[in-house]
């Protein structure tokens, strides 16, 4: 009798062991989450839309996606880090998400580093110096010129206190020994209105905000921070060729709660590879002046410490201030 008891315990061990290697090689047996920390409309909102079916091809499920906005992506982001590790809930953020927030906010309601894992850098994109036609500079050199020779009187606009074009500015302003004055507006739109007015004379913009006014003429595009020149604008030299090793790039990035076992990881990494090389998805990243990354997980876990590293650095020196 005790050897059957032992040989049933052991079937139902087995049959136990069968049913969760067969459920762990169907994931995803239901629709996959992914929730963006901010309102539906946007650049990061376009970008995942156009992924999520090319991912749930991939995948075998629905895809849907969740606009948690608030406090620059915080609450959206709070809410993943307390999901189950499951590989159903995900996140899609940004630098600001992974990188400027948590070097300058200590009291986060988590740590990215100790509740997430980061699953790939889907995308990036420089931003552009956009400049109103009343300031008399045609180069970097010549803004930086300027600044120097009129302290105080050198303003830019951003979307807002510590967001992108914000950190953008102040960077610029390290780099090149300036002190050029932030203005912050409620919004992208209202901080270009007034570099066309006059008001202030340059921002710092993402191109799929900036290039509309850049092609109608109302705006002057001075330089970009990517490294490198953007194939769409040839003729737009970068910051880089005056300020040597100048980058800055905005990148978008998904994750997962931590623990989130690795082999649904890379299924969930493999799909957005696949999604990247799509012609509807290259179209729309195009448009929106993203350049598509896809790298392993390992590779963005490291890119995230060294992204936040660099703002911690900044911050510390206390040139820079979030008001």
């Amino acid at each position: 009798m005790l050897i059957q008891l032992l040989v049933k315990r052991l079937i139902l061990l087995f049959f136990a062991f069968l049913a969760l290697s067969v459920q762990a090689q169907t994931y995803p047996n239901k629709p996959i989450h992914i929730v963006i920390g901010f309102p539906p409309g946007g650049a990061i909102d376009t970008m995942v839309r156009v992924l999520a079916p090319k991912m749930s091809k991939e995948l075998g499920q629905s895809v849907i996606i969740e606009n948690k906005g608030g406090a620059g992506g915080v609450i959206g982001m709070q809410s993943v880090a307390g999901a189950e590790p499951d590989g159903y809930t995900l996140f899609m953020g940004t630098m600001g998400n992974f990188s400027i927030t948590p070097a300058f906010v200590k009291d986060l309601p988590y740590k990215v580093d100790k509740d997430f894992q980061p699953i790939t850098q889907v995308a990036s994109s420089p931003f552009l110096v956009f400049t109103n036609s009343q300031l008399p500079v045609k180069t970097v050199s010549d803004l930086i010129n300027y600044a120097k020779a009129n302290p105080g009187k050198v303003y830019f606009s951003s979307s807002g206190n510590g967001g992108l074009p914000h950190m953008a500015g102040e960077l610029f302003n390290e780099s090149a020994g300036i002190k050029m004055i932030h203005v912050p507006y409620k919004g992208s739109a209202p901080s270009i209105t007034d570099v066309i007015g006059g008001q202030v004379q340059l921002t710092f913009e993402a191109i799929a905000i900036g290039l509309p006014y850049l092609k109608s003429g109302r705006l002057k595009a001075l330089a970009t921070t990517d490294v490198k020149r953007l194939s769409i604008l040839p003729d737009v030299p970068t910051v880089a060729e005056t300020l040597p090793g100048f980058s800055l790039k905005n990148w978008f990035g998904l994750a997962a709660p931590k623990g989130m076992p690795m082999d649904r990881v890379n299924q969930i990494q493999r799909s957005i590879q696949i999604a990247l090389k799509d012609p509807e998805v290259i179209k729309t990243f195009n448009d929106l002046g993203l350049e598509p990354v896809g790298d392993s997980s390992t590779e963005f876990t490291q890119f995230i410490k060294q992204e936040t590293s660099r703002w911690q650095a900044l911050f510390a020196k206390g040139n820079i201030k979030i008001d």
